[in-house]
């Protein structure tokens, strides 16, 4: 099924989906007409108590489409449209409220409604000099209704003769009819796709999934949507439903990177669905809809930790529906259109079983302080500063589609993990559980989640040299401004020969004062010294000359497994002398 074909499908069971024909557009304030066309009052509708109040959400007629002409919408618009007031130099506001004005006098010829007739006084009667209100309202929407009818909230838009009249306009709009590609149905064909707002990075005012904007996009003489037939109704539907997708708070998002990322459920039954797509959100989502508190979050933590444990899916969530099927879509802002960084639709078991492998291909020991890290937490371990923003393009949105589909893994995943260690000398559980995951999958390696004293690997071998030498100068010296991870770990991974004979003679001498006041712990730091040496090549010079990248990743895995041993809790016993965290602050 294509992504636009289910869209559609979700939206038949979106509760709250817009009608066709409608959709859900930020007004600022509402003008109350008497009878007789004269303004009773402009109300302002904005809510909150911040000190930039918030325009509510209102569902009116579907706004239209603007390019570079000028289009007004059906019984609301801004006020340069609606008032013929803008903020701005308004270089065309006159032409535009004076198209407001004759659309309106055509589209509600011959009514007889009362609301919509005070309407058509008011256009006649109006002057944008009569506008002295508040000049912060200017440039937002506005709505209108009558006096009578505003404390009921009941706008003109809404009357039924003004739904008589807009479905009228609908249909005089609708271009000529032809087969639908989404439903299959012969009905009349999308000029314009709707725009879709929510994506990050994208235009406020929306950006288009699907758009034919210039000669090289055309064929056959077809001109826009005759180019890949939708129907209004599809393309209302699938446009309806990625707005509300996208929407803050609509449990349908989480934000991947750049990759504003939405996924919906196919179920036998709603409670299926709301299941399969509560438990995706719990999976990779750092704040899942539904942890607020404290059982809740627990209920997620179990969950995932049996997922992570290879219980069968049916045993983690008993109410979700076998065959669920499940999609999800990565959008990302490209000018004033959309890419889809990865479309993924696959039954939910798999997509749980892939959700799996993942967690055992990052998986090291010990994990990561807090607990497993969320996909936003991993990415963050490779961006500079760990904001977001400086993430490599398109990193985060391949990353979550080899997740998704069980595909390699981007290799810049490998040379960034890289670079950040060498830049901030941090290499911890995330970092090194990432470069991990790329050697399983990508390279068909066969890499320890523990501490592997046979592991037969140079560059994981002597990460763990190294972490030992660092060791030897802690016990020996204790906290140093700069220790030899600060000023030699990125020789030492990348050319080990430069760097490690040195390093082995300042670890004698280290060992040499250690031996004086820490017997016992010198002795065991000796011992593990030489077994990871004899592990070493057995040629006169033991340390290569360079490491490739994979063997560096190894390296830094190596340092990570072995430095974390020396903090392991022991007990307090003369011969093993542990460092403490207050020595390694």
């Amino acid at each position: 099924m294509s992504v636009l074909s289910s869209l559609a499908h979700a939206y038949e069971r979106l509760p709250d989906a817009p009608p066709f024909g409608y959709s859900s557009e930020k007004i600022a304030a509402l003008v109350s007409l008497n009878p007789d066309g004269s303004v009773a009052g402009l109300h302002d509708l904005r809510e909150g108590t911040r000190k930039k109040p918030v325009p509510a959400v209102l569902m009116v007629p579907q706004a239209i489409k603007r390019t570079v002409g000028i289009a007004p919408n059906f019984l609301w618009d801004k006020t340069a449209y609606s008032l013929g007031v803008t903020a701005g130099e308004g270089k065309r506001t006159a032409d535009e409220h004076e198209a407001f004005k004759a659309c309106h006098r055509e589209w509600l010829d011959g009514t007889e409604d009362e609301g919509l007739l005070a309407f058509l006084r008011f256009l006649d009667g109006w002057t944008p000099d009569q506008f002295n209100w508040d000049e912060v309202l200017k440039d937002h929407n506005i709505v209108f209704a009558l006096e009578s009818d505003r404390l009921m909230r009941k706008m003109l838009h809404d009357r039924p003769a003004a739904r008589k009249l807009w479905a009228k306009v609908q249909g005089a709009k609708g271009g000529a009819g032809a087969a639908c590609l989404v439903t299959g149905d012969h009905a009349p064909i999308a000029r314009l796709h709707p725009a879709i707002k929510g994506v990050w990075g994208a235009q406020s005012s929306g950006a288009s999934l699907v758009s034919f904007n210039l000669d090289a996009f055309e064929s056959y003489g077809h001109k826009q949507g005759d180019n890949a037939p939708i129907s209004d109704r599809a393309a209302f539907a699938y446009g309806a439903v990625l707005n509300v997708f996208l929407g803050k708070g609509s449990g349908h998002r989480i934000q991947i990177g750049d990759a504003s990322t939405v996924f919906w459920a196919e179920a036998p039954d709603d409670g299926s669905a709301d299941t399969a797509e509560h438990m995706f959100s719990t999976m990779f989502d750092a704040q899942p809809k539904g942890a607020d508190d404290d059982t809740a979050r627990k209920d997620i933590e179990l969950k995932l930790e049996r997922l992570r444990q290879g219980k069968p899916l049916f045993k983690v969530e008993p109410d979700l529906a076998p065959g669920t099927r499940f999609t999800v879509l990565g959008l990302a802002p490209n000018a004033a259109r959309l890419s889809v960084r990865f479309m993924v639709e696959e039954s939910f078991g798999i997509i749980a079983d892939r959700y799996r492998r993942w967690q055992q291909d990052i998986q090291v020991e010990p994990g990561p302080r807090g607990g497993p890290a969320s996909m936003f937490r991993q990415l963050c371990e490779l961006a500079v500063q760990g904001k977001m923003d400086n993430l490599p393009p398109r990193l985060a949105g391949d990353y979550m589609r080899a997740v998704l589909t069980g595909g390699p893994y981007p290799l810049t995943i490998l040379s960034t993990a890289l670079t950040r260690i060498r830049a901030d000398g941090d290499i911890n559980a995330i970092r090194t559980g990432l470069m991990k995951a790329v050697l399983i999958r990508n390279f068909r390696q066969e890499v320890p989640v523990a501490l592997d004293p046979d592991f037969d690997n140079a560059g994981y071998q002597l990460g763990r040299l190294f972490a030992v030498y660092e060791q030897i100068q802690r016990a020996a010296l204790g906290n140093v401004n700069a220790s030899i991870r600060d000023k030699y770990y990125g020789a030492a991974s990348a050319t080990p020969r430069k760097v490690f004979a040195m390093l082995d003679r300042g670890a004698m001498s280290h060992l040499s004062k250690l031996g004086k006041i820490k017997p016992g712990y010198e002795i065991n730091l000796t011992r593990t010294l030489r077994t990871i040496t004899d592990r070493l090549s057995p040629e006169a010079e033991p340390f290569p000359q360079t490491l490739p990248a994979r063997d560096q990743a190894l390296f830094a895995l190596g340092y990570h497994h072995q430095s974390s041993e020396f903090f392991r809790s022991k007990t307090d016993d003369a011969d093993t002398e542990p460092a403490t965290d207050e020595d390694n602050a």
